[in-house]
């Protein structure tokens, strides 16, 4: 520490290091396995390095991700202390949704918008016509029990939208619950989002106080279950405005200085188990410095940094395989140092759900489509030497399928079992096996099965790339809240047609700035409206799942691997049901391959080539 800040230090000795490694122990005792001093390498340390990127990527399945609760109290995140079952205690089924509107509550009240500025000049005008907000105050929330005895006024609630029992909405936030009324709520922006039961939103209206409600005399003291009586009429509904990465980790893009900023954010915390930003940021953007570096001085391999992701890869479709093999063919005629380091295979892979009943074996059917993967994957040797394979499964692949029929089971759920996968590793033992592959300096290529959802690594916690399949645009439009919308306005968010999403209008609440390019009035396709429509409602949310548990079945004590906070670099949201896209949300870059063969055109073949070092992503087309 220097001056309240910490900075970048000497290399330090052994008892120096344990002495500060014991301090930050008894400072912050819930993040004792993730945080250490802040160590500058020698450049001799970072030479007996192994330099290739390959190195440095590690997939992390659900089950490993570290299990992290937010403590409101300390405003710090603590491991959880219970073992983690199948069948735990009802309580934590309530915690989920709990931590989950902790989480977004301490997020949001760093928002410029709900802090108060010392100068009124400086303060941004919020205000609507409907609002009774002063013009140069700043917004404050109001807890669901502070209603009561306040009828009549305008009240700015954060809660979860739920179905009350008797069917009809409600919000709940920690002190209760009240019924909503939204028959004349305007959505920010307009058709910019969706906004289903299970999500947690902000809702800004005018309290009205009822001598009966549904026939029950409530009055103002309070109803059943903690739902107070009258109803809230909204005037506006939004998510809760979403944080850039670096703002949650407190870097704000300082990783360029040796100076790191001390103010604020979860840098110390390992979200991920592959260490702290705070601990092993600085370390790890030196090495992929030197990585790149030596790369690119290389002859046979130069700078390597894309990975090919694909989606809907159907096995028992004969398409499909002609599909794949044409596309590794395509890769394999390249140089080495054209090709992608990571192939990333998205289920489902079978069309029909894995089912042994009606005298058919189901699992002997699904073995053969993957020893024809197998097939196909032994013909390009090259490329199962010098590349990772990642294969994610879907609804459809074993083994919750036997039990849910290819409905929505359980997340996140196990990798494919290792009885149907033996061709394929076979596959990758054979290349490997080989004279040139056996002298070469390069990590051997291997194929990786991990749990949906999953997180890829690369250098520690510099790249974090989250991947999820899930039919969530369906989902979204079966279940969204339908509000009066104006019919003569429904291209919503025409205003921002860059990469860069963001809120729109700076008249609505909440905004953030969105970054344009000079196309910023054009007009945009509904498919790229819809597509950002999906991109802002998860990421606004902070996970991967924004239903209730009777919509979407969620494993209570594994909810955590779902948080998408803090945001990671990038995420792929592999959803068939959307058309493929690629685009940056507050500095989250998103991207959806849509299906590998196109149902409504079997003459192409569609996929998505990420660059980790640009963070971008670029839909690939082939006929």
């Amino acid at each position: 520490m220097s001056g309240g800040r910490v900075v970048a230090a000497k290399i330090a000795t052994l008892d120096d290091s344990s002495m500060r490694s014991r301090m930050l122990d008894d400072l912050y005792p819930s993040a004792r396995a993730s945080t250490s001093t802040v160590i500058e390498p020698s450049e001799q340390e970072i030479s007996n390095l192994p330099l290739h990127p390959r190195h440095w990527m590690k997939v992390i399945d659900a089950f490993s991700i570290p299990r992290l609760i937010y403590n409101a109290d300390k405003k710090y995140f603590e491991a959880s202390k219970s073992k983690p079952t199948l069948f735990p205690h009802p309580s934590h089924k309530t915690a989920l949704f709990r931590d989950r509107y902790n989480i977004i509550y301490q997020r949001l009240l760093r928002n410029e918008s709900f802090q108060m500025s010392l100068h009124s000049s400086d303060m941004p005008s919020l205000s609507r016509s409907s609002s009774s907000f002063a013009p140069n105050q700043c917004y404050k929330l109001t807890p669901v029990a502070n209603l009561l005895g306040r009828s009549g006024t305008s009240h700015l609630l954060l809660g979860l939208l739920s179905v009350s029992p008797t069917g009809d909405l409600s919000l709940a936030d920690l002190t209760g619950s009240i019924a909503l009324e939204l028959s004349h709520a305007r959505m920010i922006p307009e058709d910019g989002a969706w906004f289903a039961p299970g999500m947690i939103v902000l809702i800004d209206g005018i309290y009205e106080e009822e001598e009966t409600i549904r026939g029950s005399t409530l009055g103002g003291n309070g109803g059943i279950g903690g739902a107070i009586g009258g109803r809230f009429i909204g005037v506006s509904i939004c998510g809760p405005p979403c944080e850039r990465r670096e703002m949650s980790l407190g870097t704000n893009n300082q990783q360029s200085t040796k100076e790191i900023n001390s103010t604020g954010g979860f840098g110390w915390v390992d979200f991920l188990g592959v260490g702290s930003e705070r601990a092993r940021g600085p370390r790890m953007r030196q090495i992929q410095a030197k990585c790149l570096q030596d790369l690119q001085e290389a002859t046979d391999d130069s700078c390597r940094t894309k990975i090919a992701i694909m989606s809907e890869v159907n096995l028992d479709n004969v398409k499909t395989l002609d599909a794949l093999k044409r596309l590794l063919g395509r890769y394999n005629d390249m140089p080495l140092g054209e090709r992608p380091m990571a192939f990333v295979l998205i289920g489902n892979f079978v069309h029909q759900a894995l089912i042994n009943s009606g005298g058919q074996a189901g699992s002997i059917d699904y073995k053969e489509h993957f020893d024809s993967l197998a097939m196909v994957l032994s013909e390009f040797p090259s490329l199962l030497q010098r590349s990772t394979f990642i294969f994610v499964p879907g609804e459809n692949d074993p083994w919750s399928s036997a039990f849910s029929a290819g409905a929505a089971s359980t997340i996140p759920r196990h990798p494919i079992p290792e009885q149907f996968t033996s061709r394929v590793k076979r596959a990758f033992a054979t290349a490997n096996a080989e004279p040139a592959q056996s002298q070469s300096s390069y990590p051997s290529g291997e194929a990786i099965w991990t749990t949906n959802p999953s997180r890829i690594t690369l250098f520690g916690p510099v790249h974090d790339i989250a991947v999820f399949r899930d039919d969530i645009s369906g989902r979204l439009r079966r279940s969204a809240v339908s509000t009066r919308q104006d019919p003569g306005n429904t291209t919503g968010m025409d205003e921002a047609t860059s990469h860069e999403v963001g809120y729109t209008s700076p008249r609505e609440g909440l905004v953030n700035k969105a970054e344009r390019t000079e196309a910023e009035y054009n007009p945009i396709s509904s498919t790229v409206n819809v597509s950002r429509k999906l991109v802002k409602t998860v990421l606004d949310q902070g996970t991967m799942s924004p239903f209730p548990i009777s919509l979407r079945p969620t494993l209570w004590d594994y909810a955590s691997s779902l948080h998408l906070y803090p945001l990671p670099s990038s995420l792929v949201l592999a959803d068939p049901e959307a058309a493929p896209f690629c685009m940056t949300y507050e500095g989250c870059h998103v991207m959806n391959p849509g299906r590998l063969v196109p149902e409504d055109d079997l003459s192409i073949v569609r996929w998505i080539e990420y660059d980790f070092l640009k963070n971008r992503g670029k839909v690939r087309v082939m006929r």
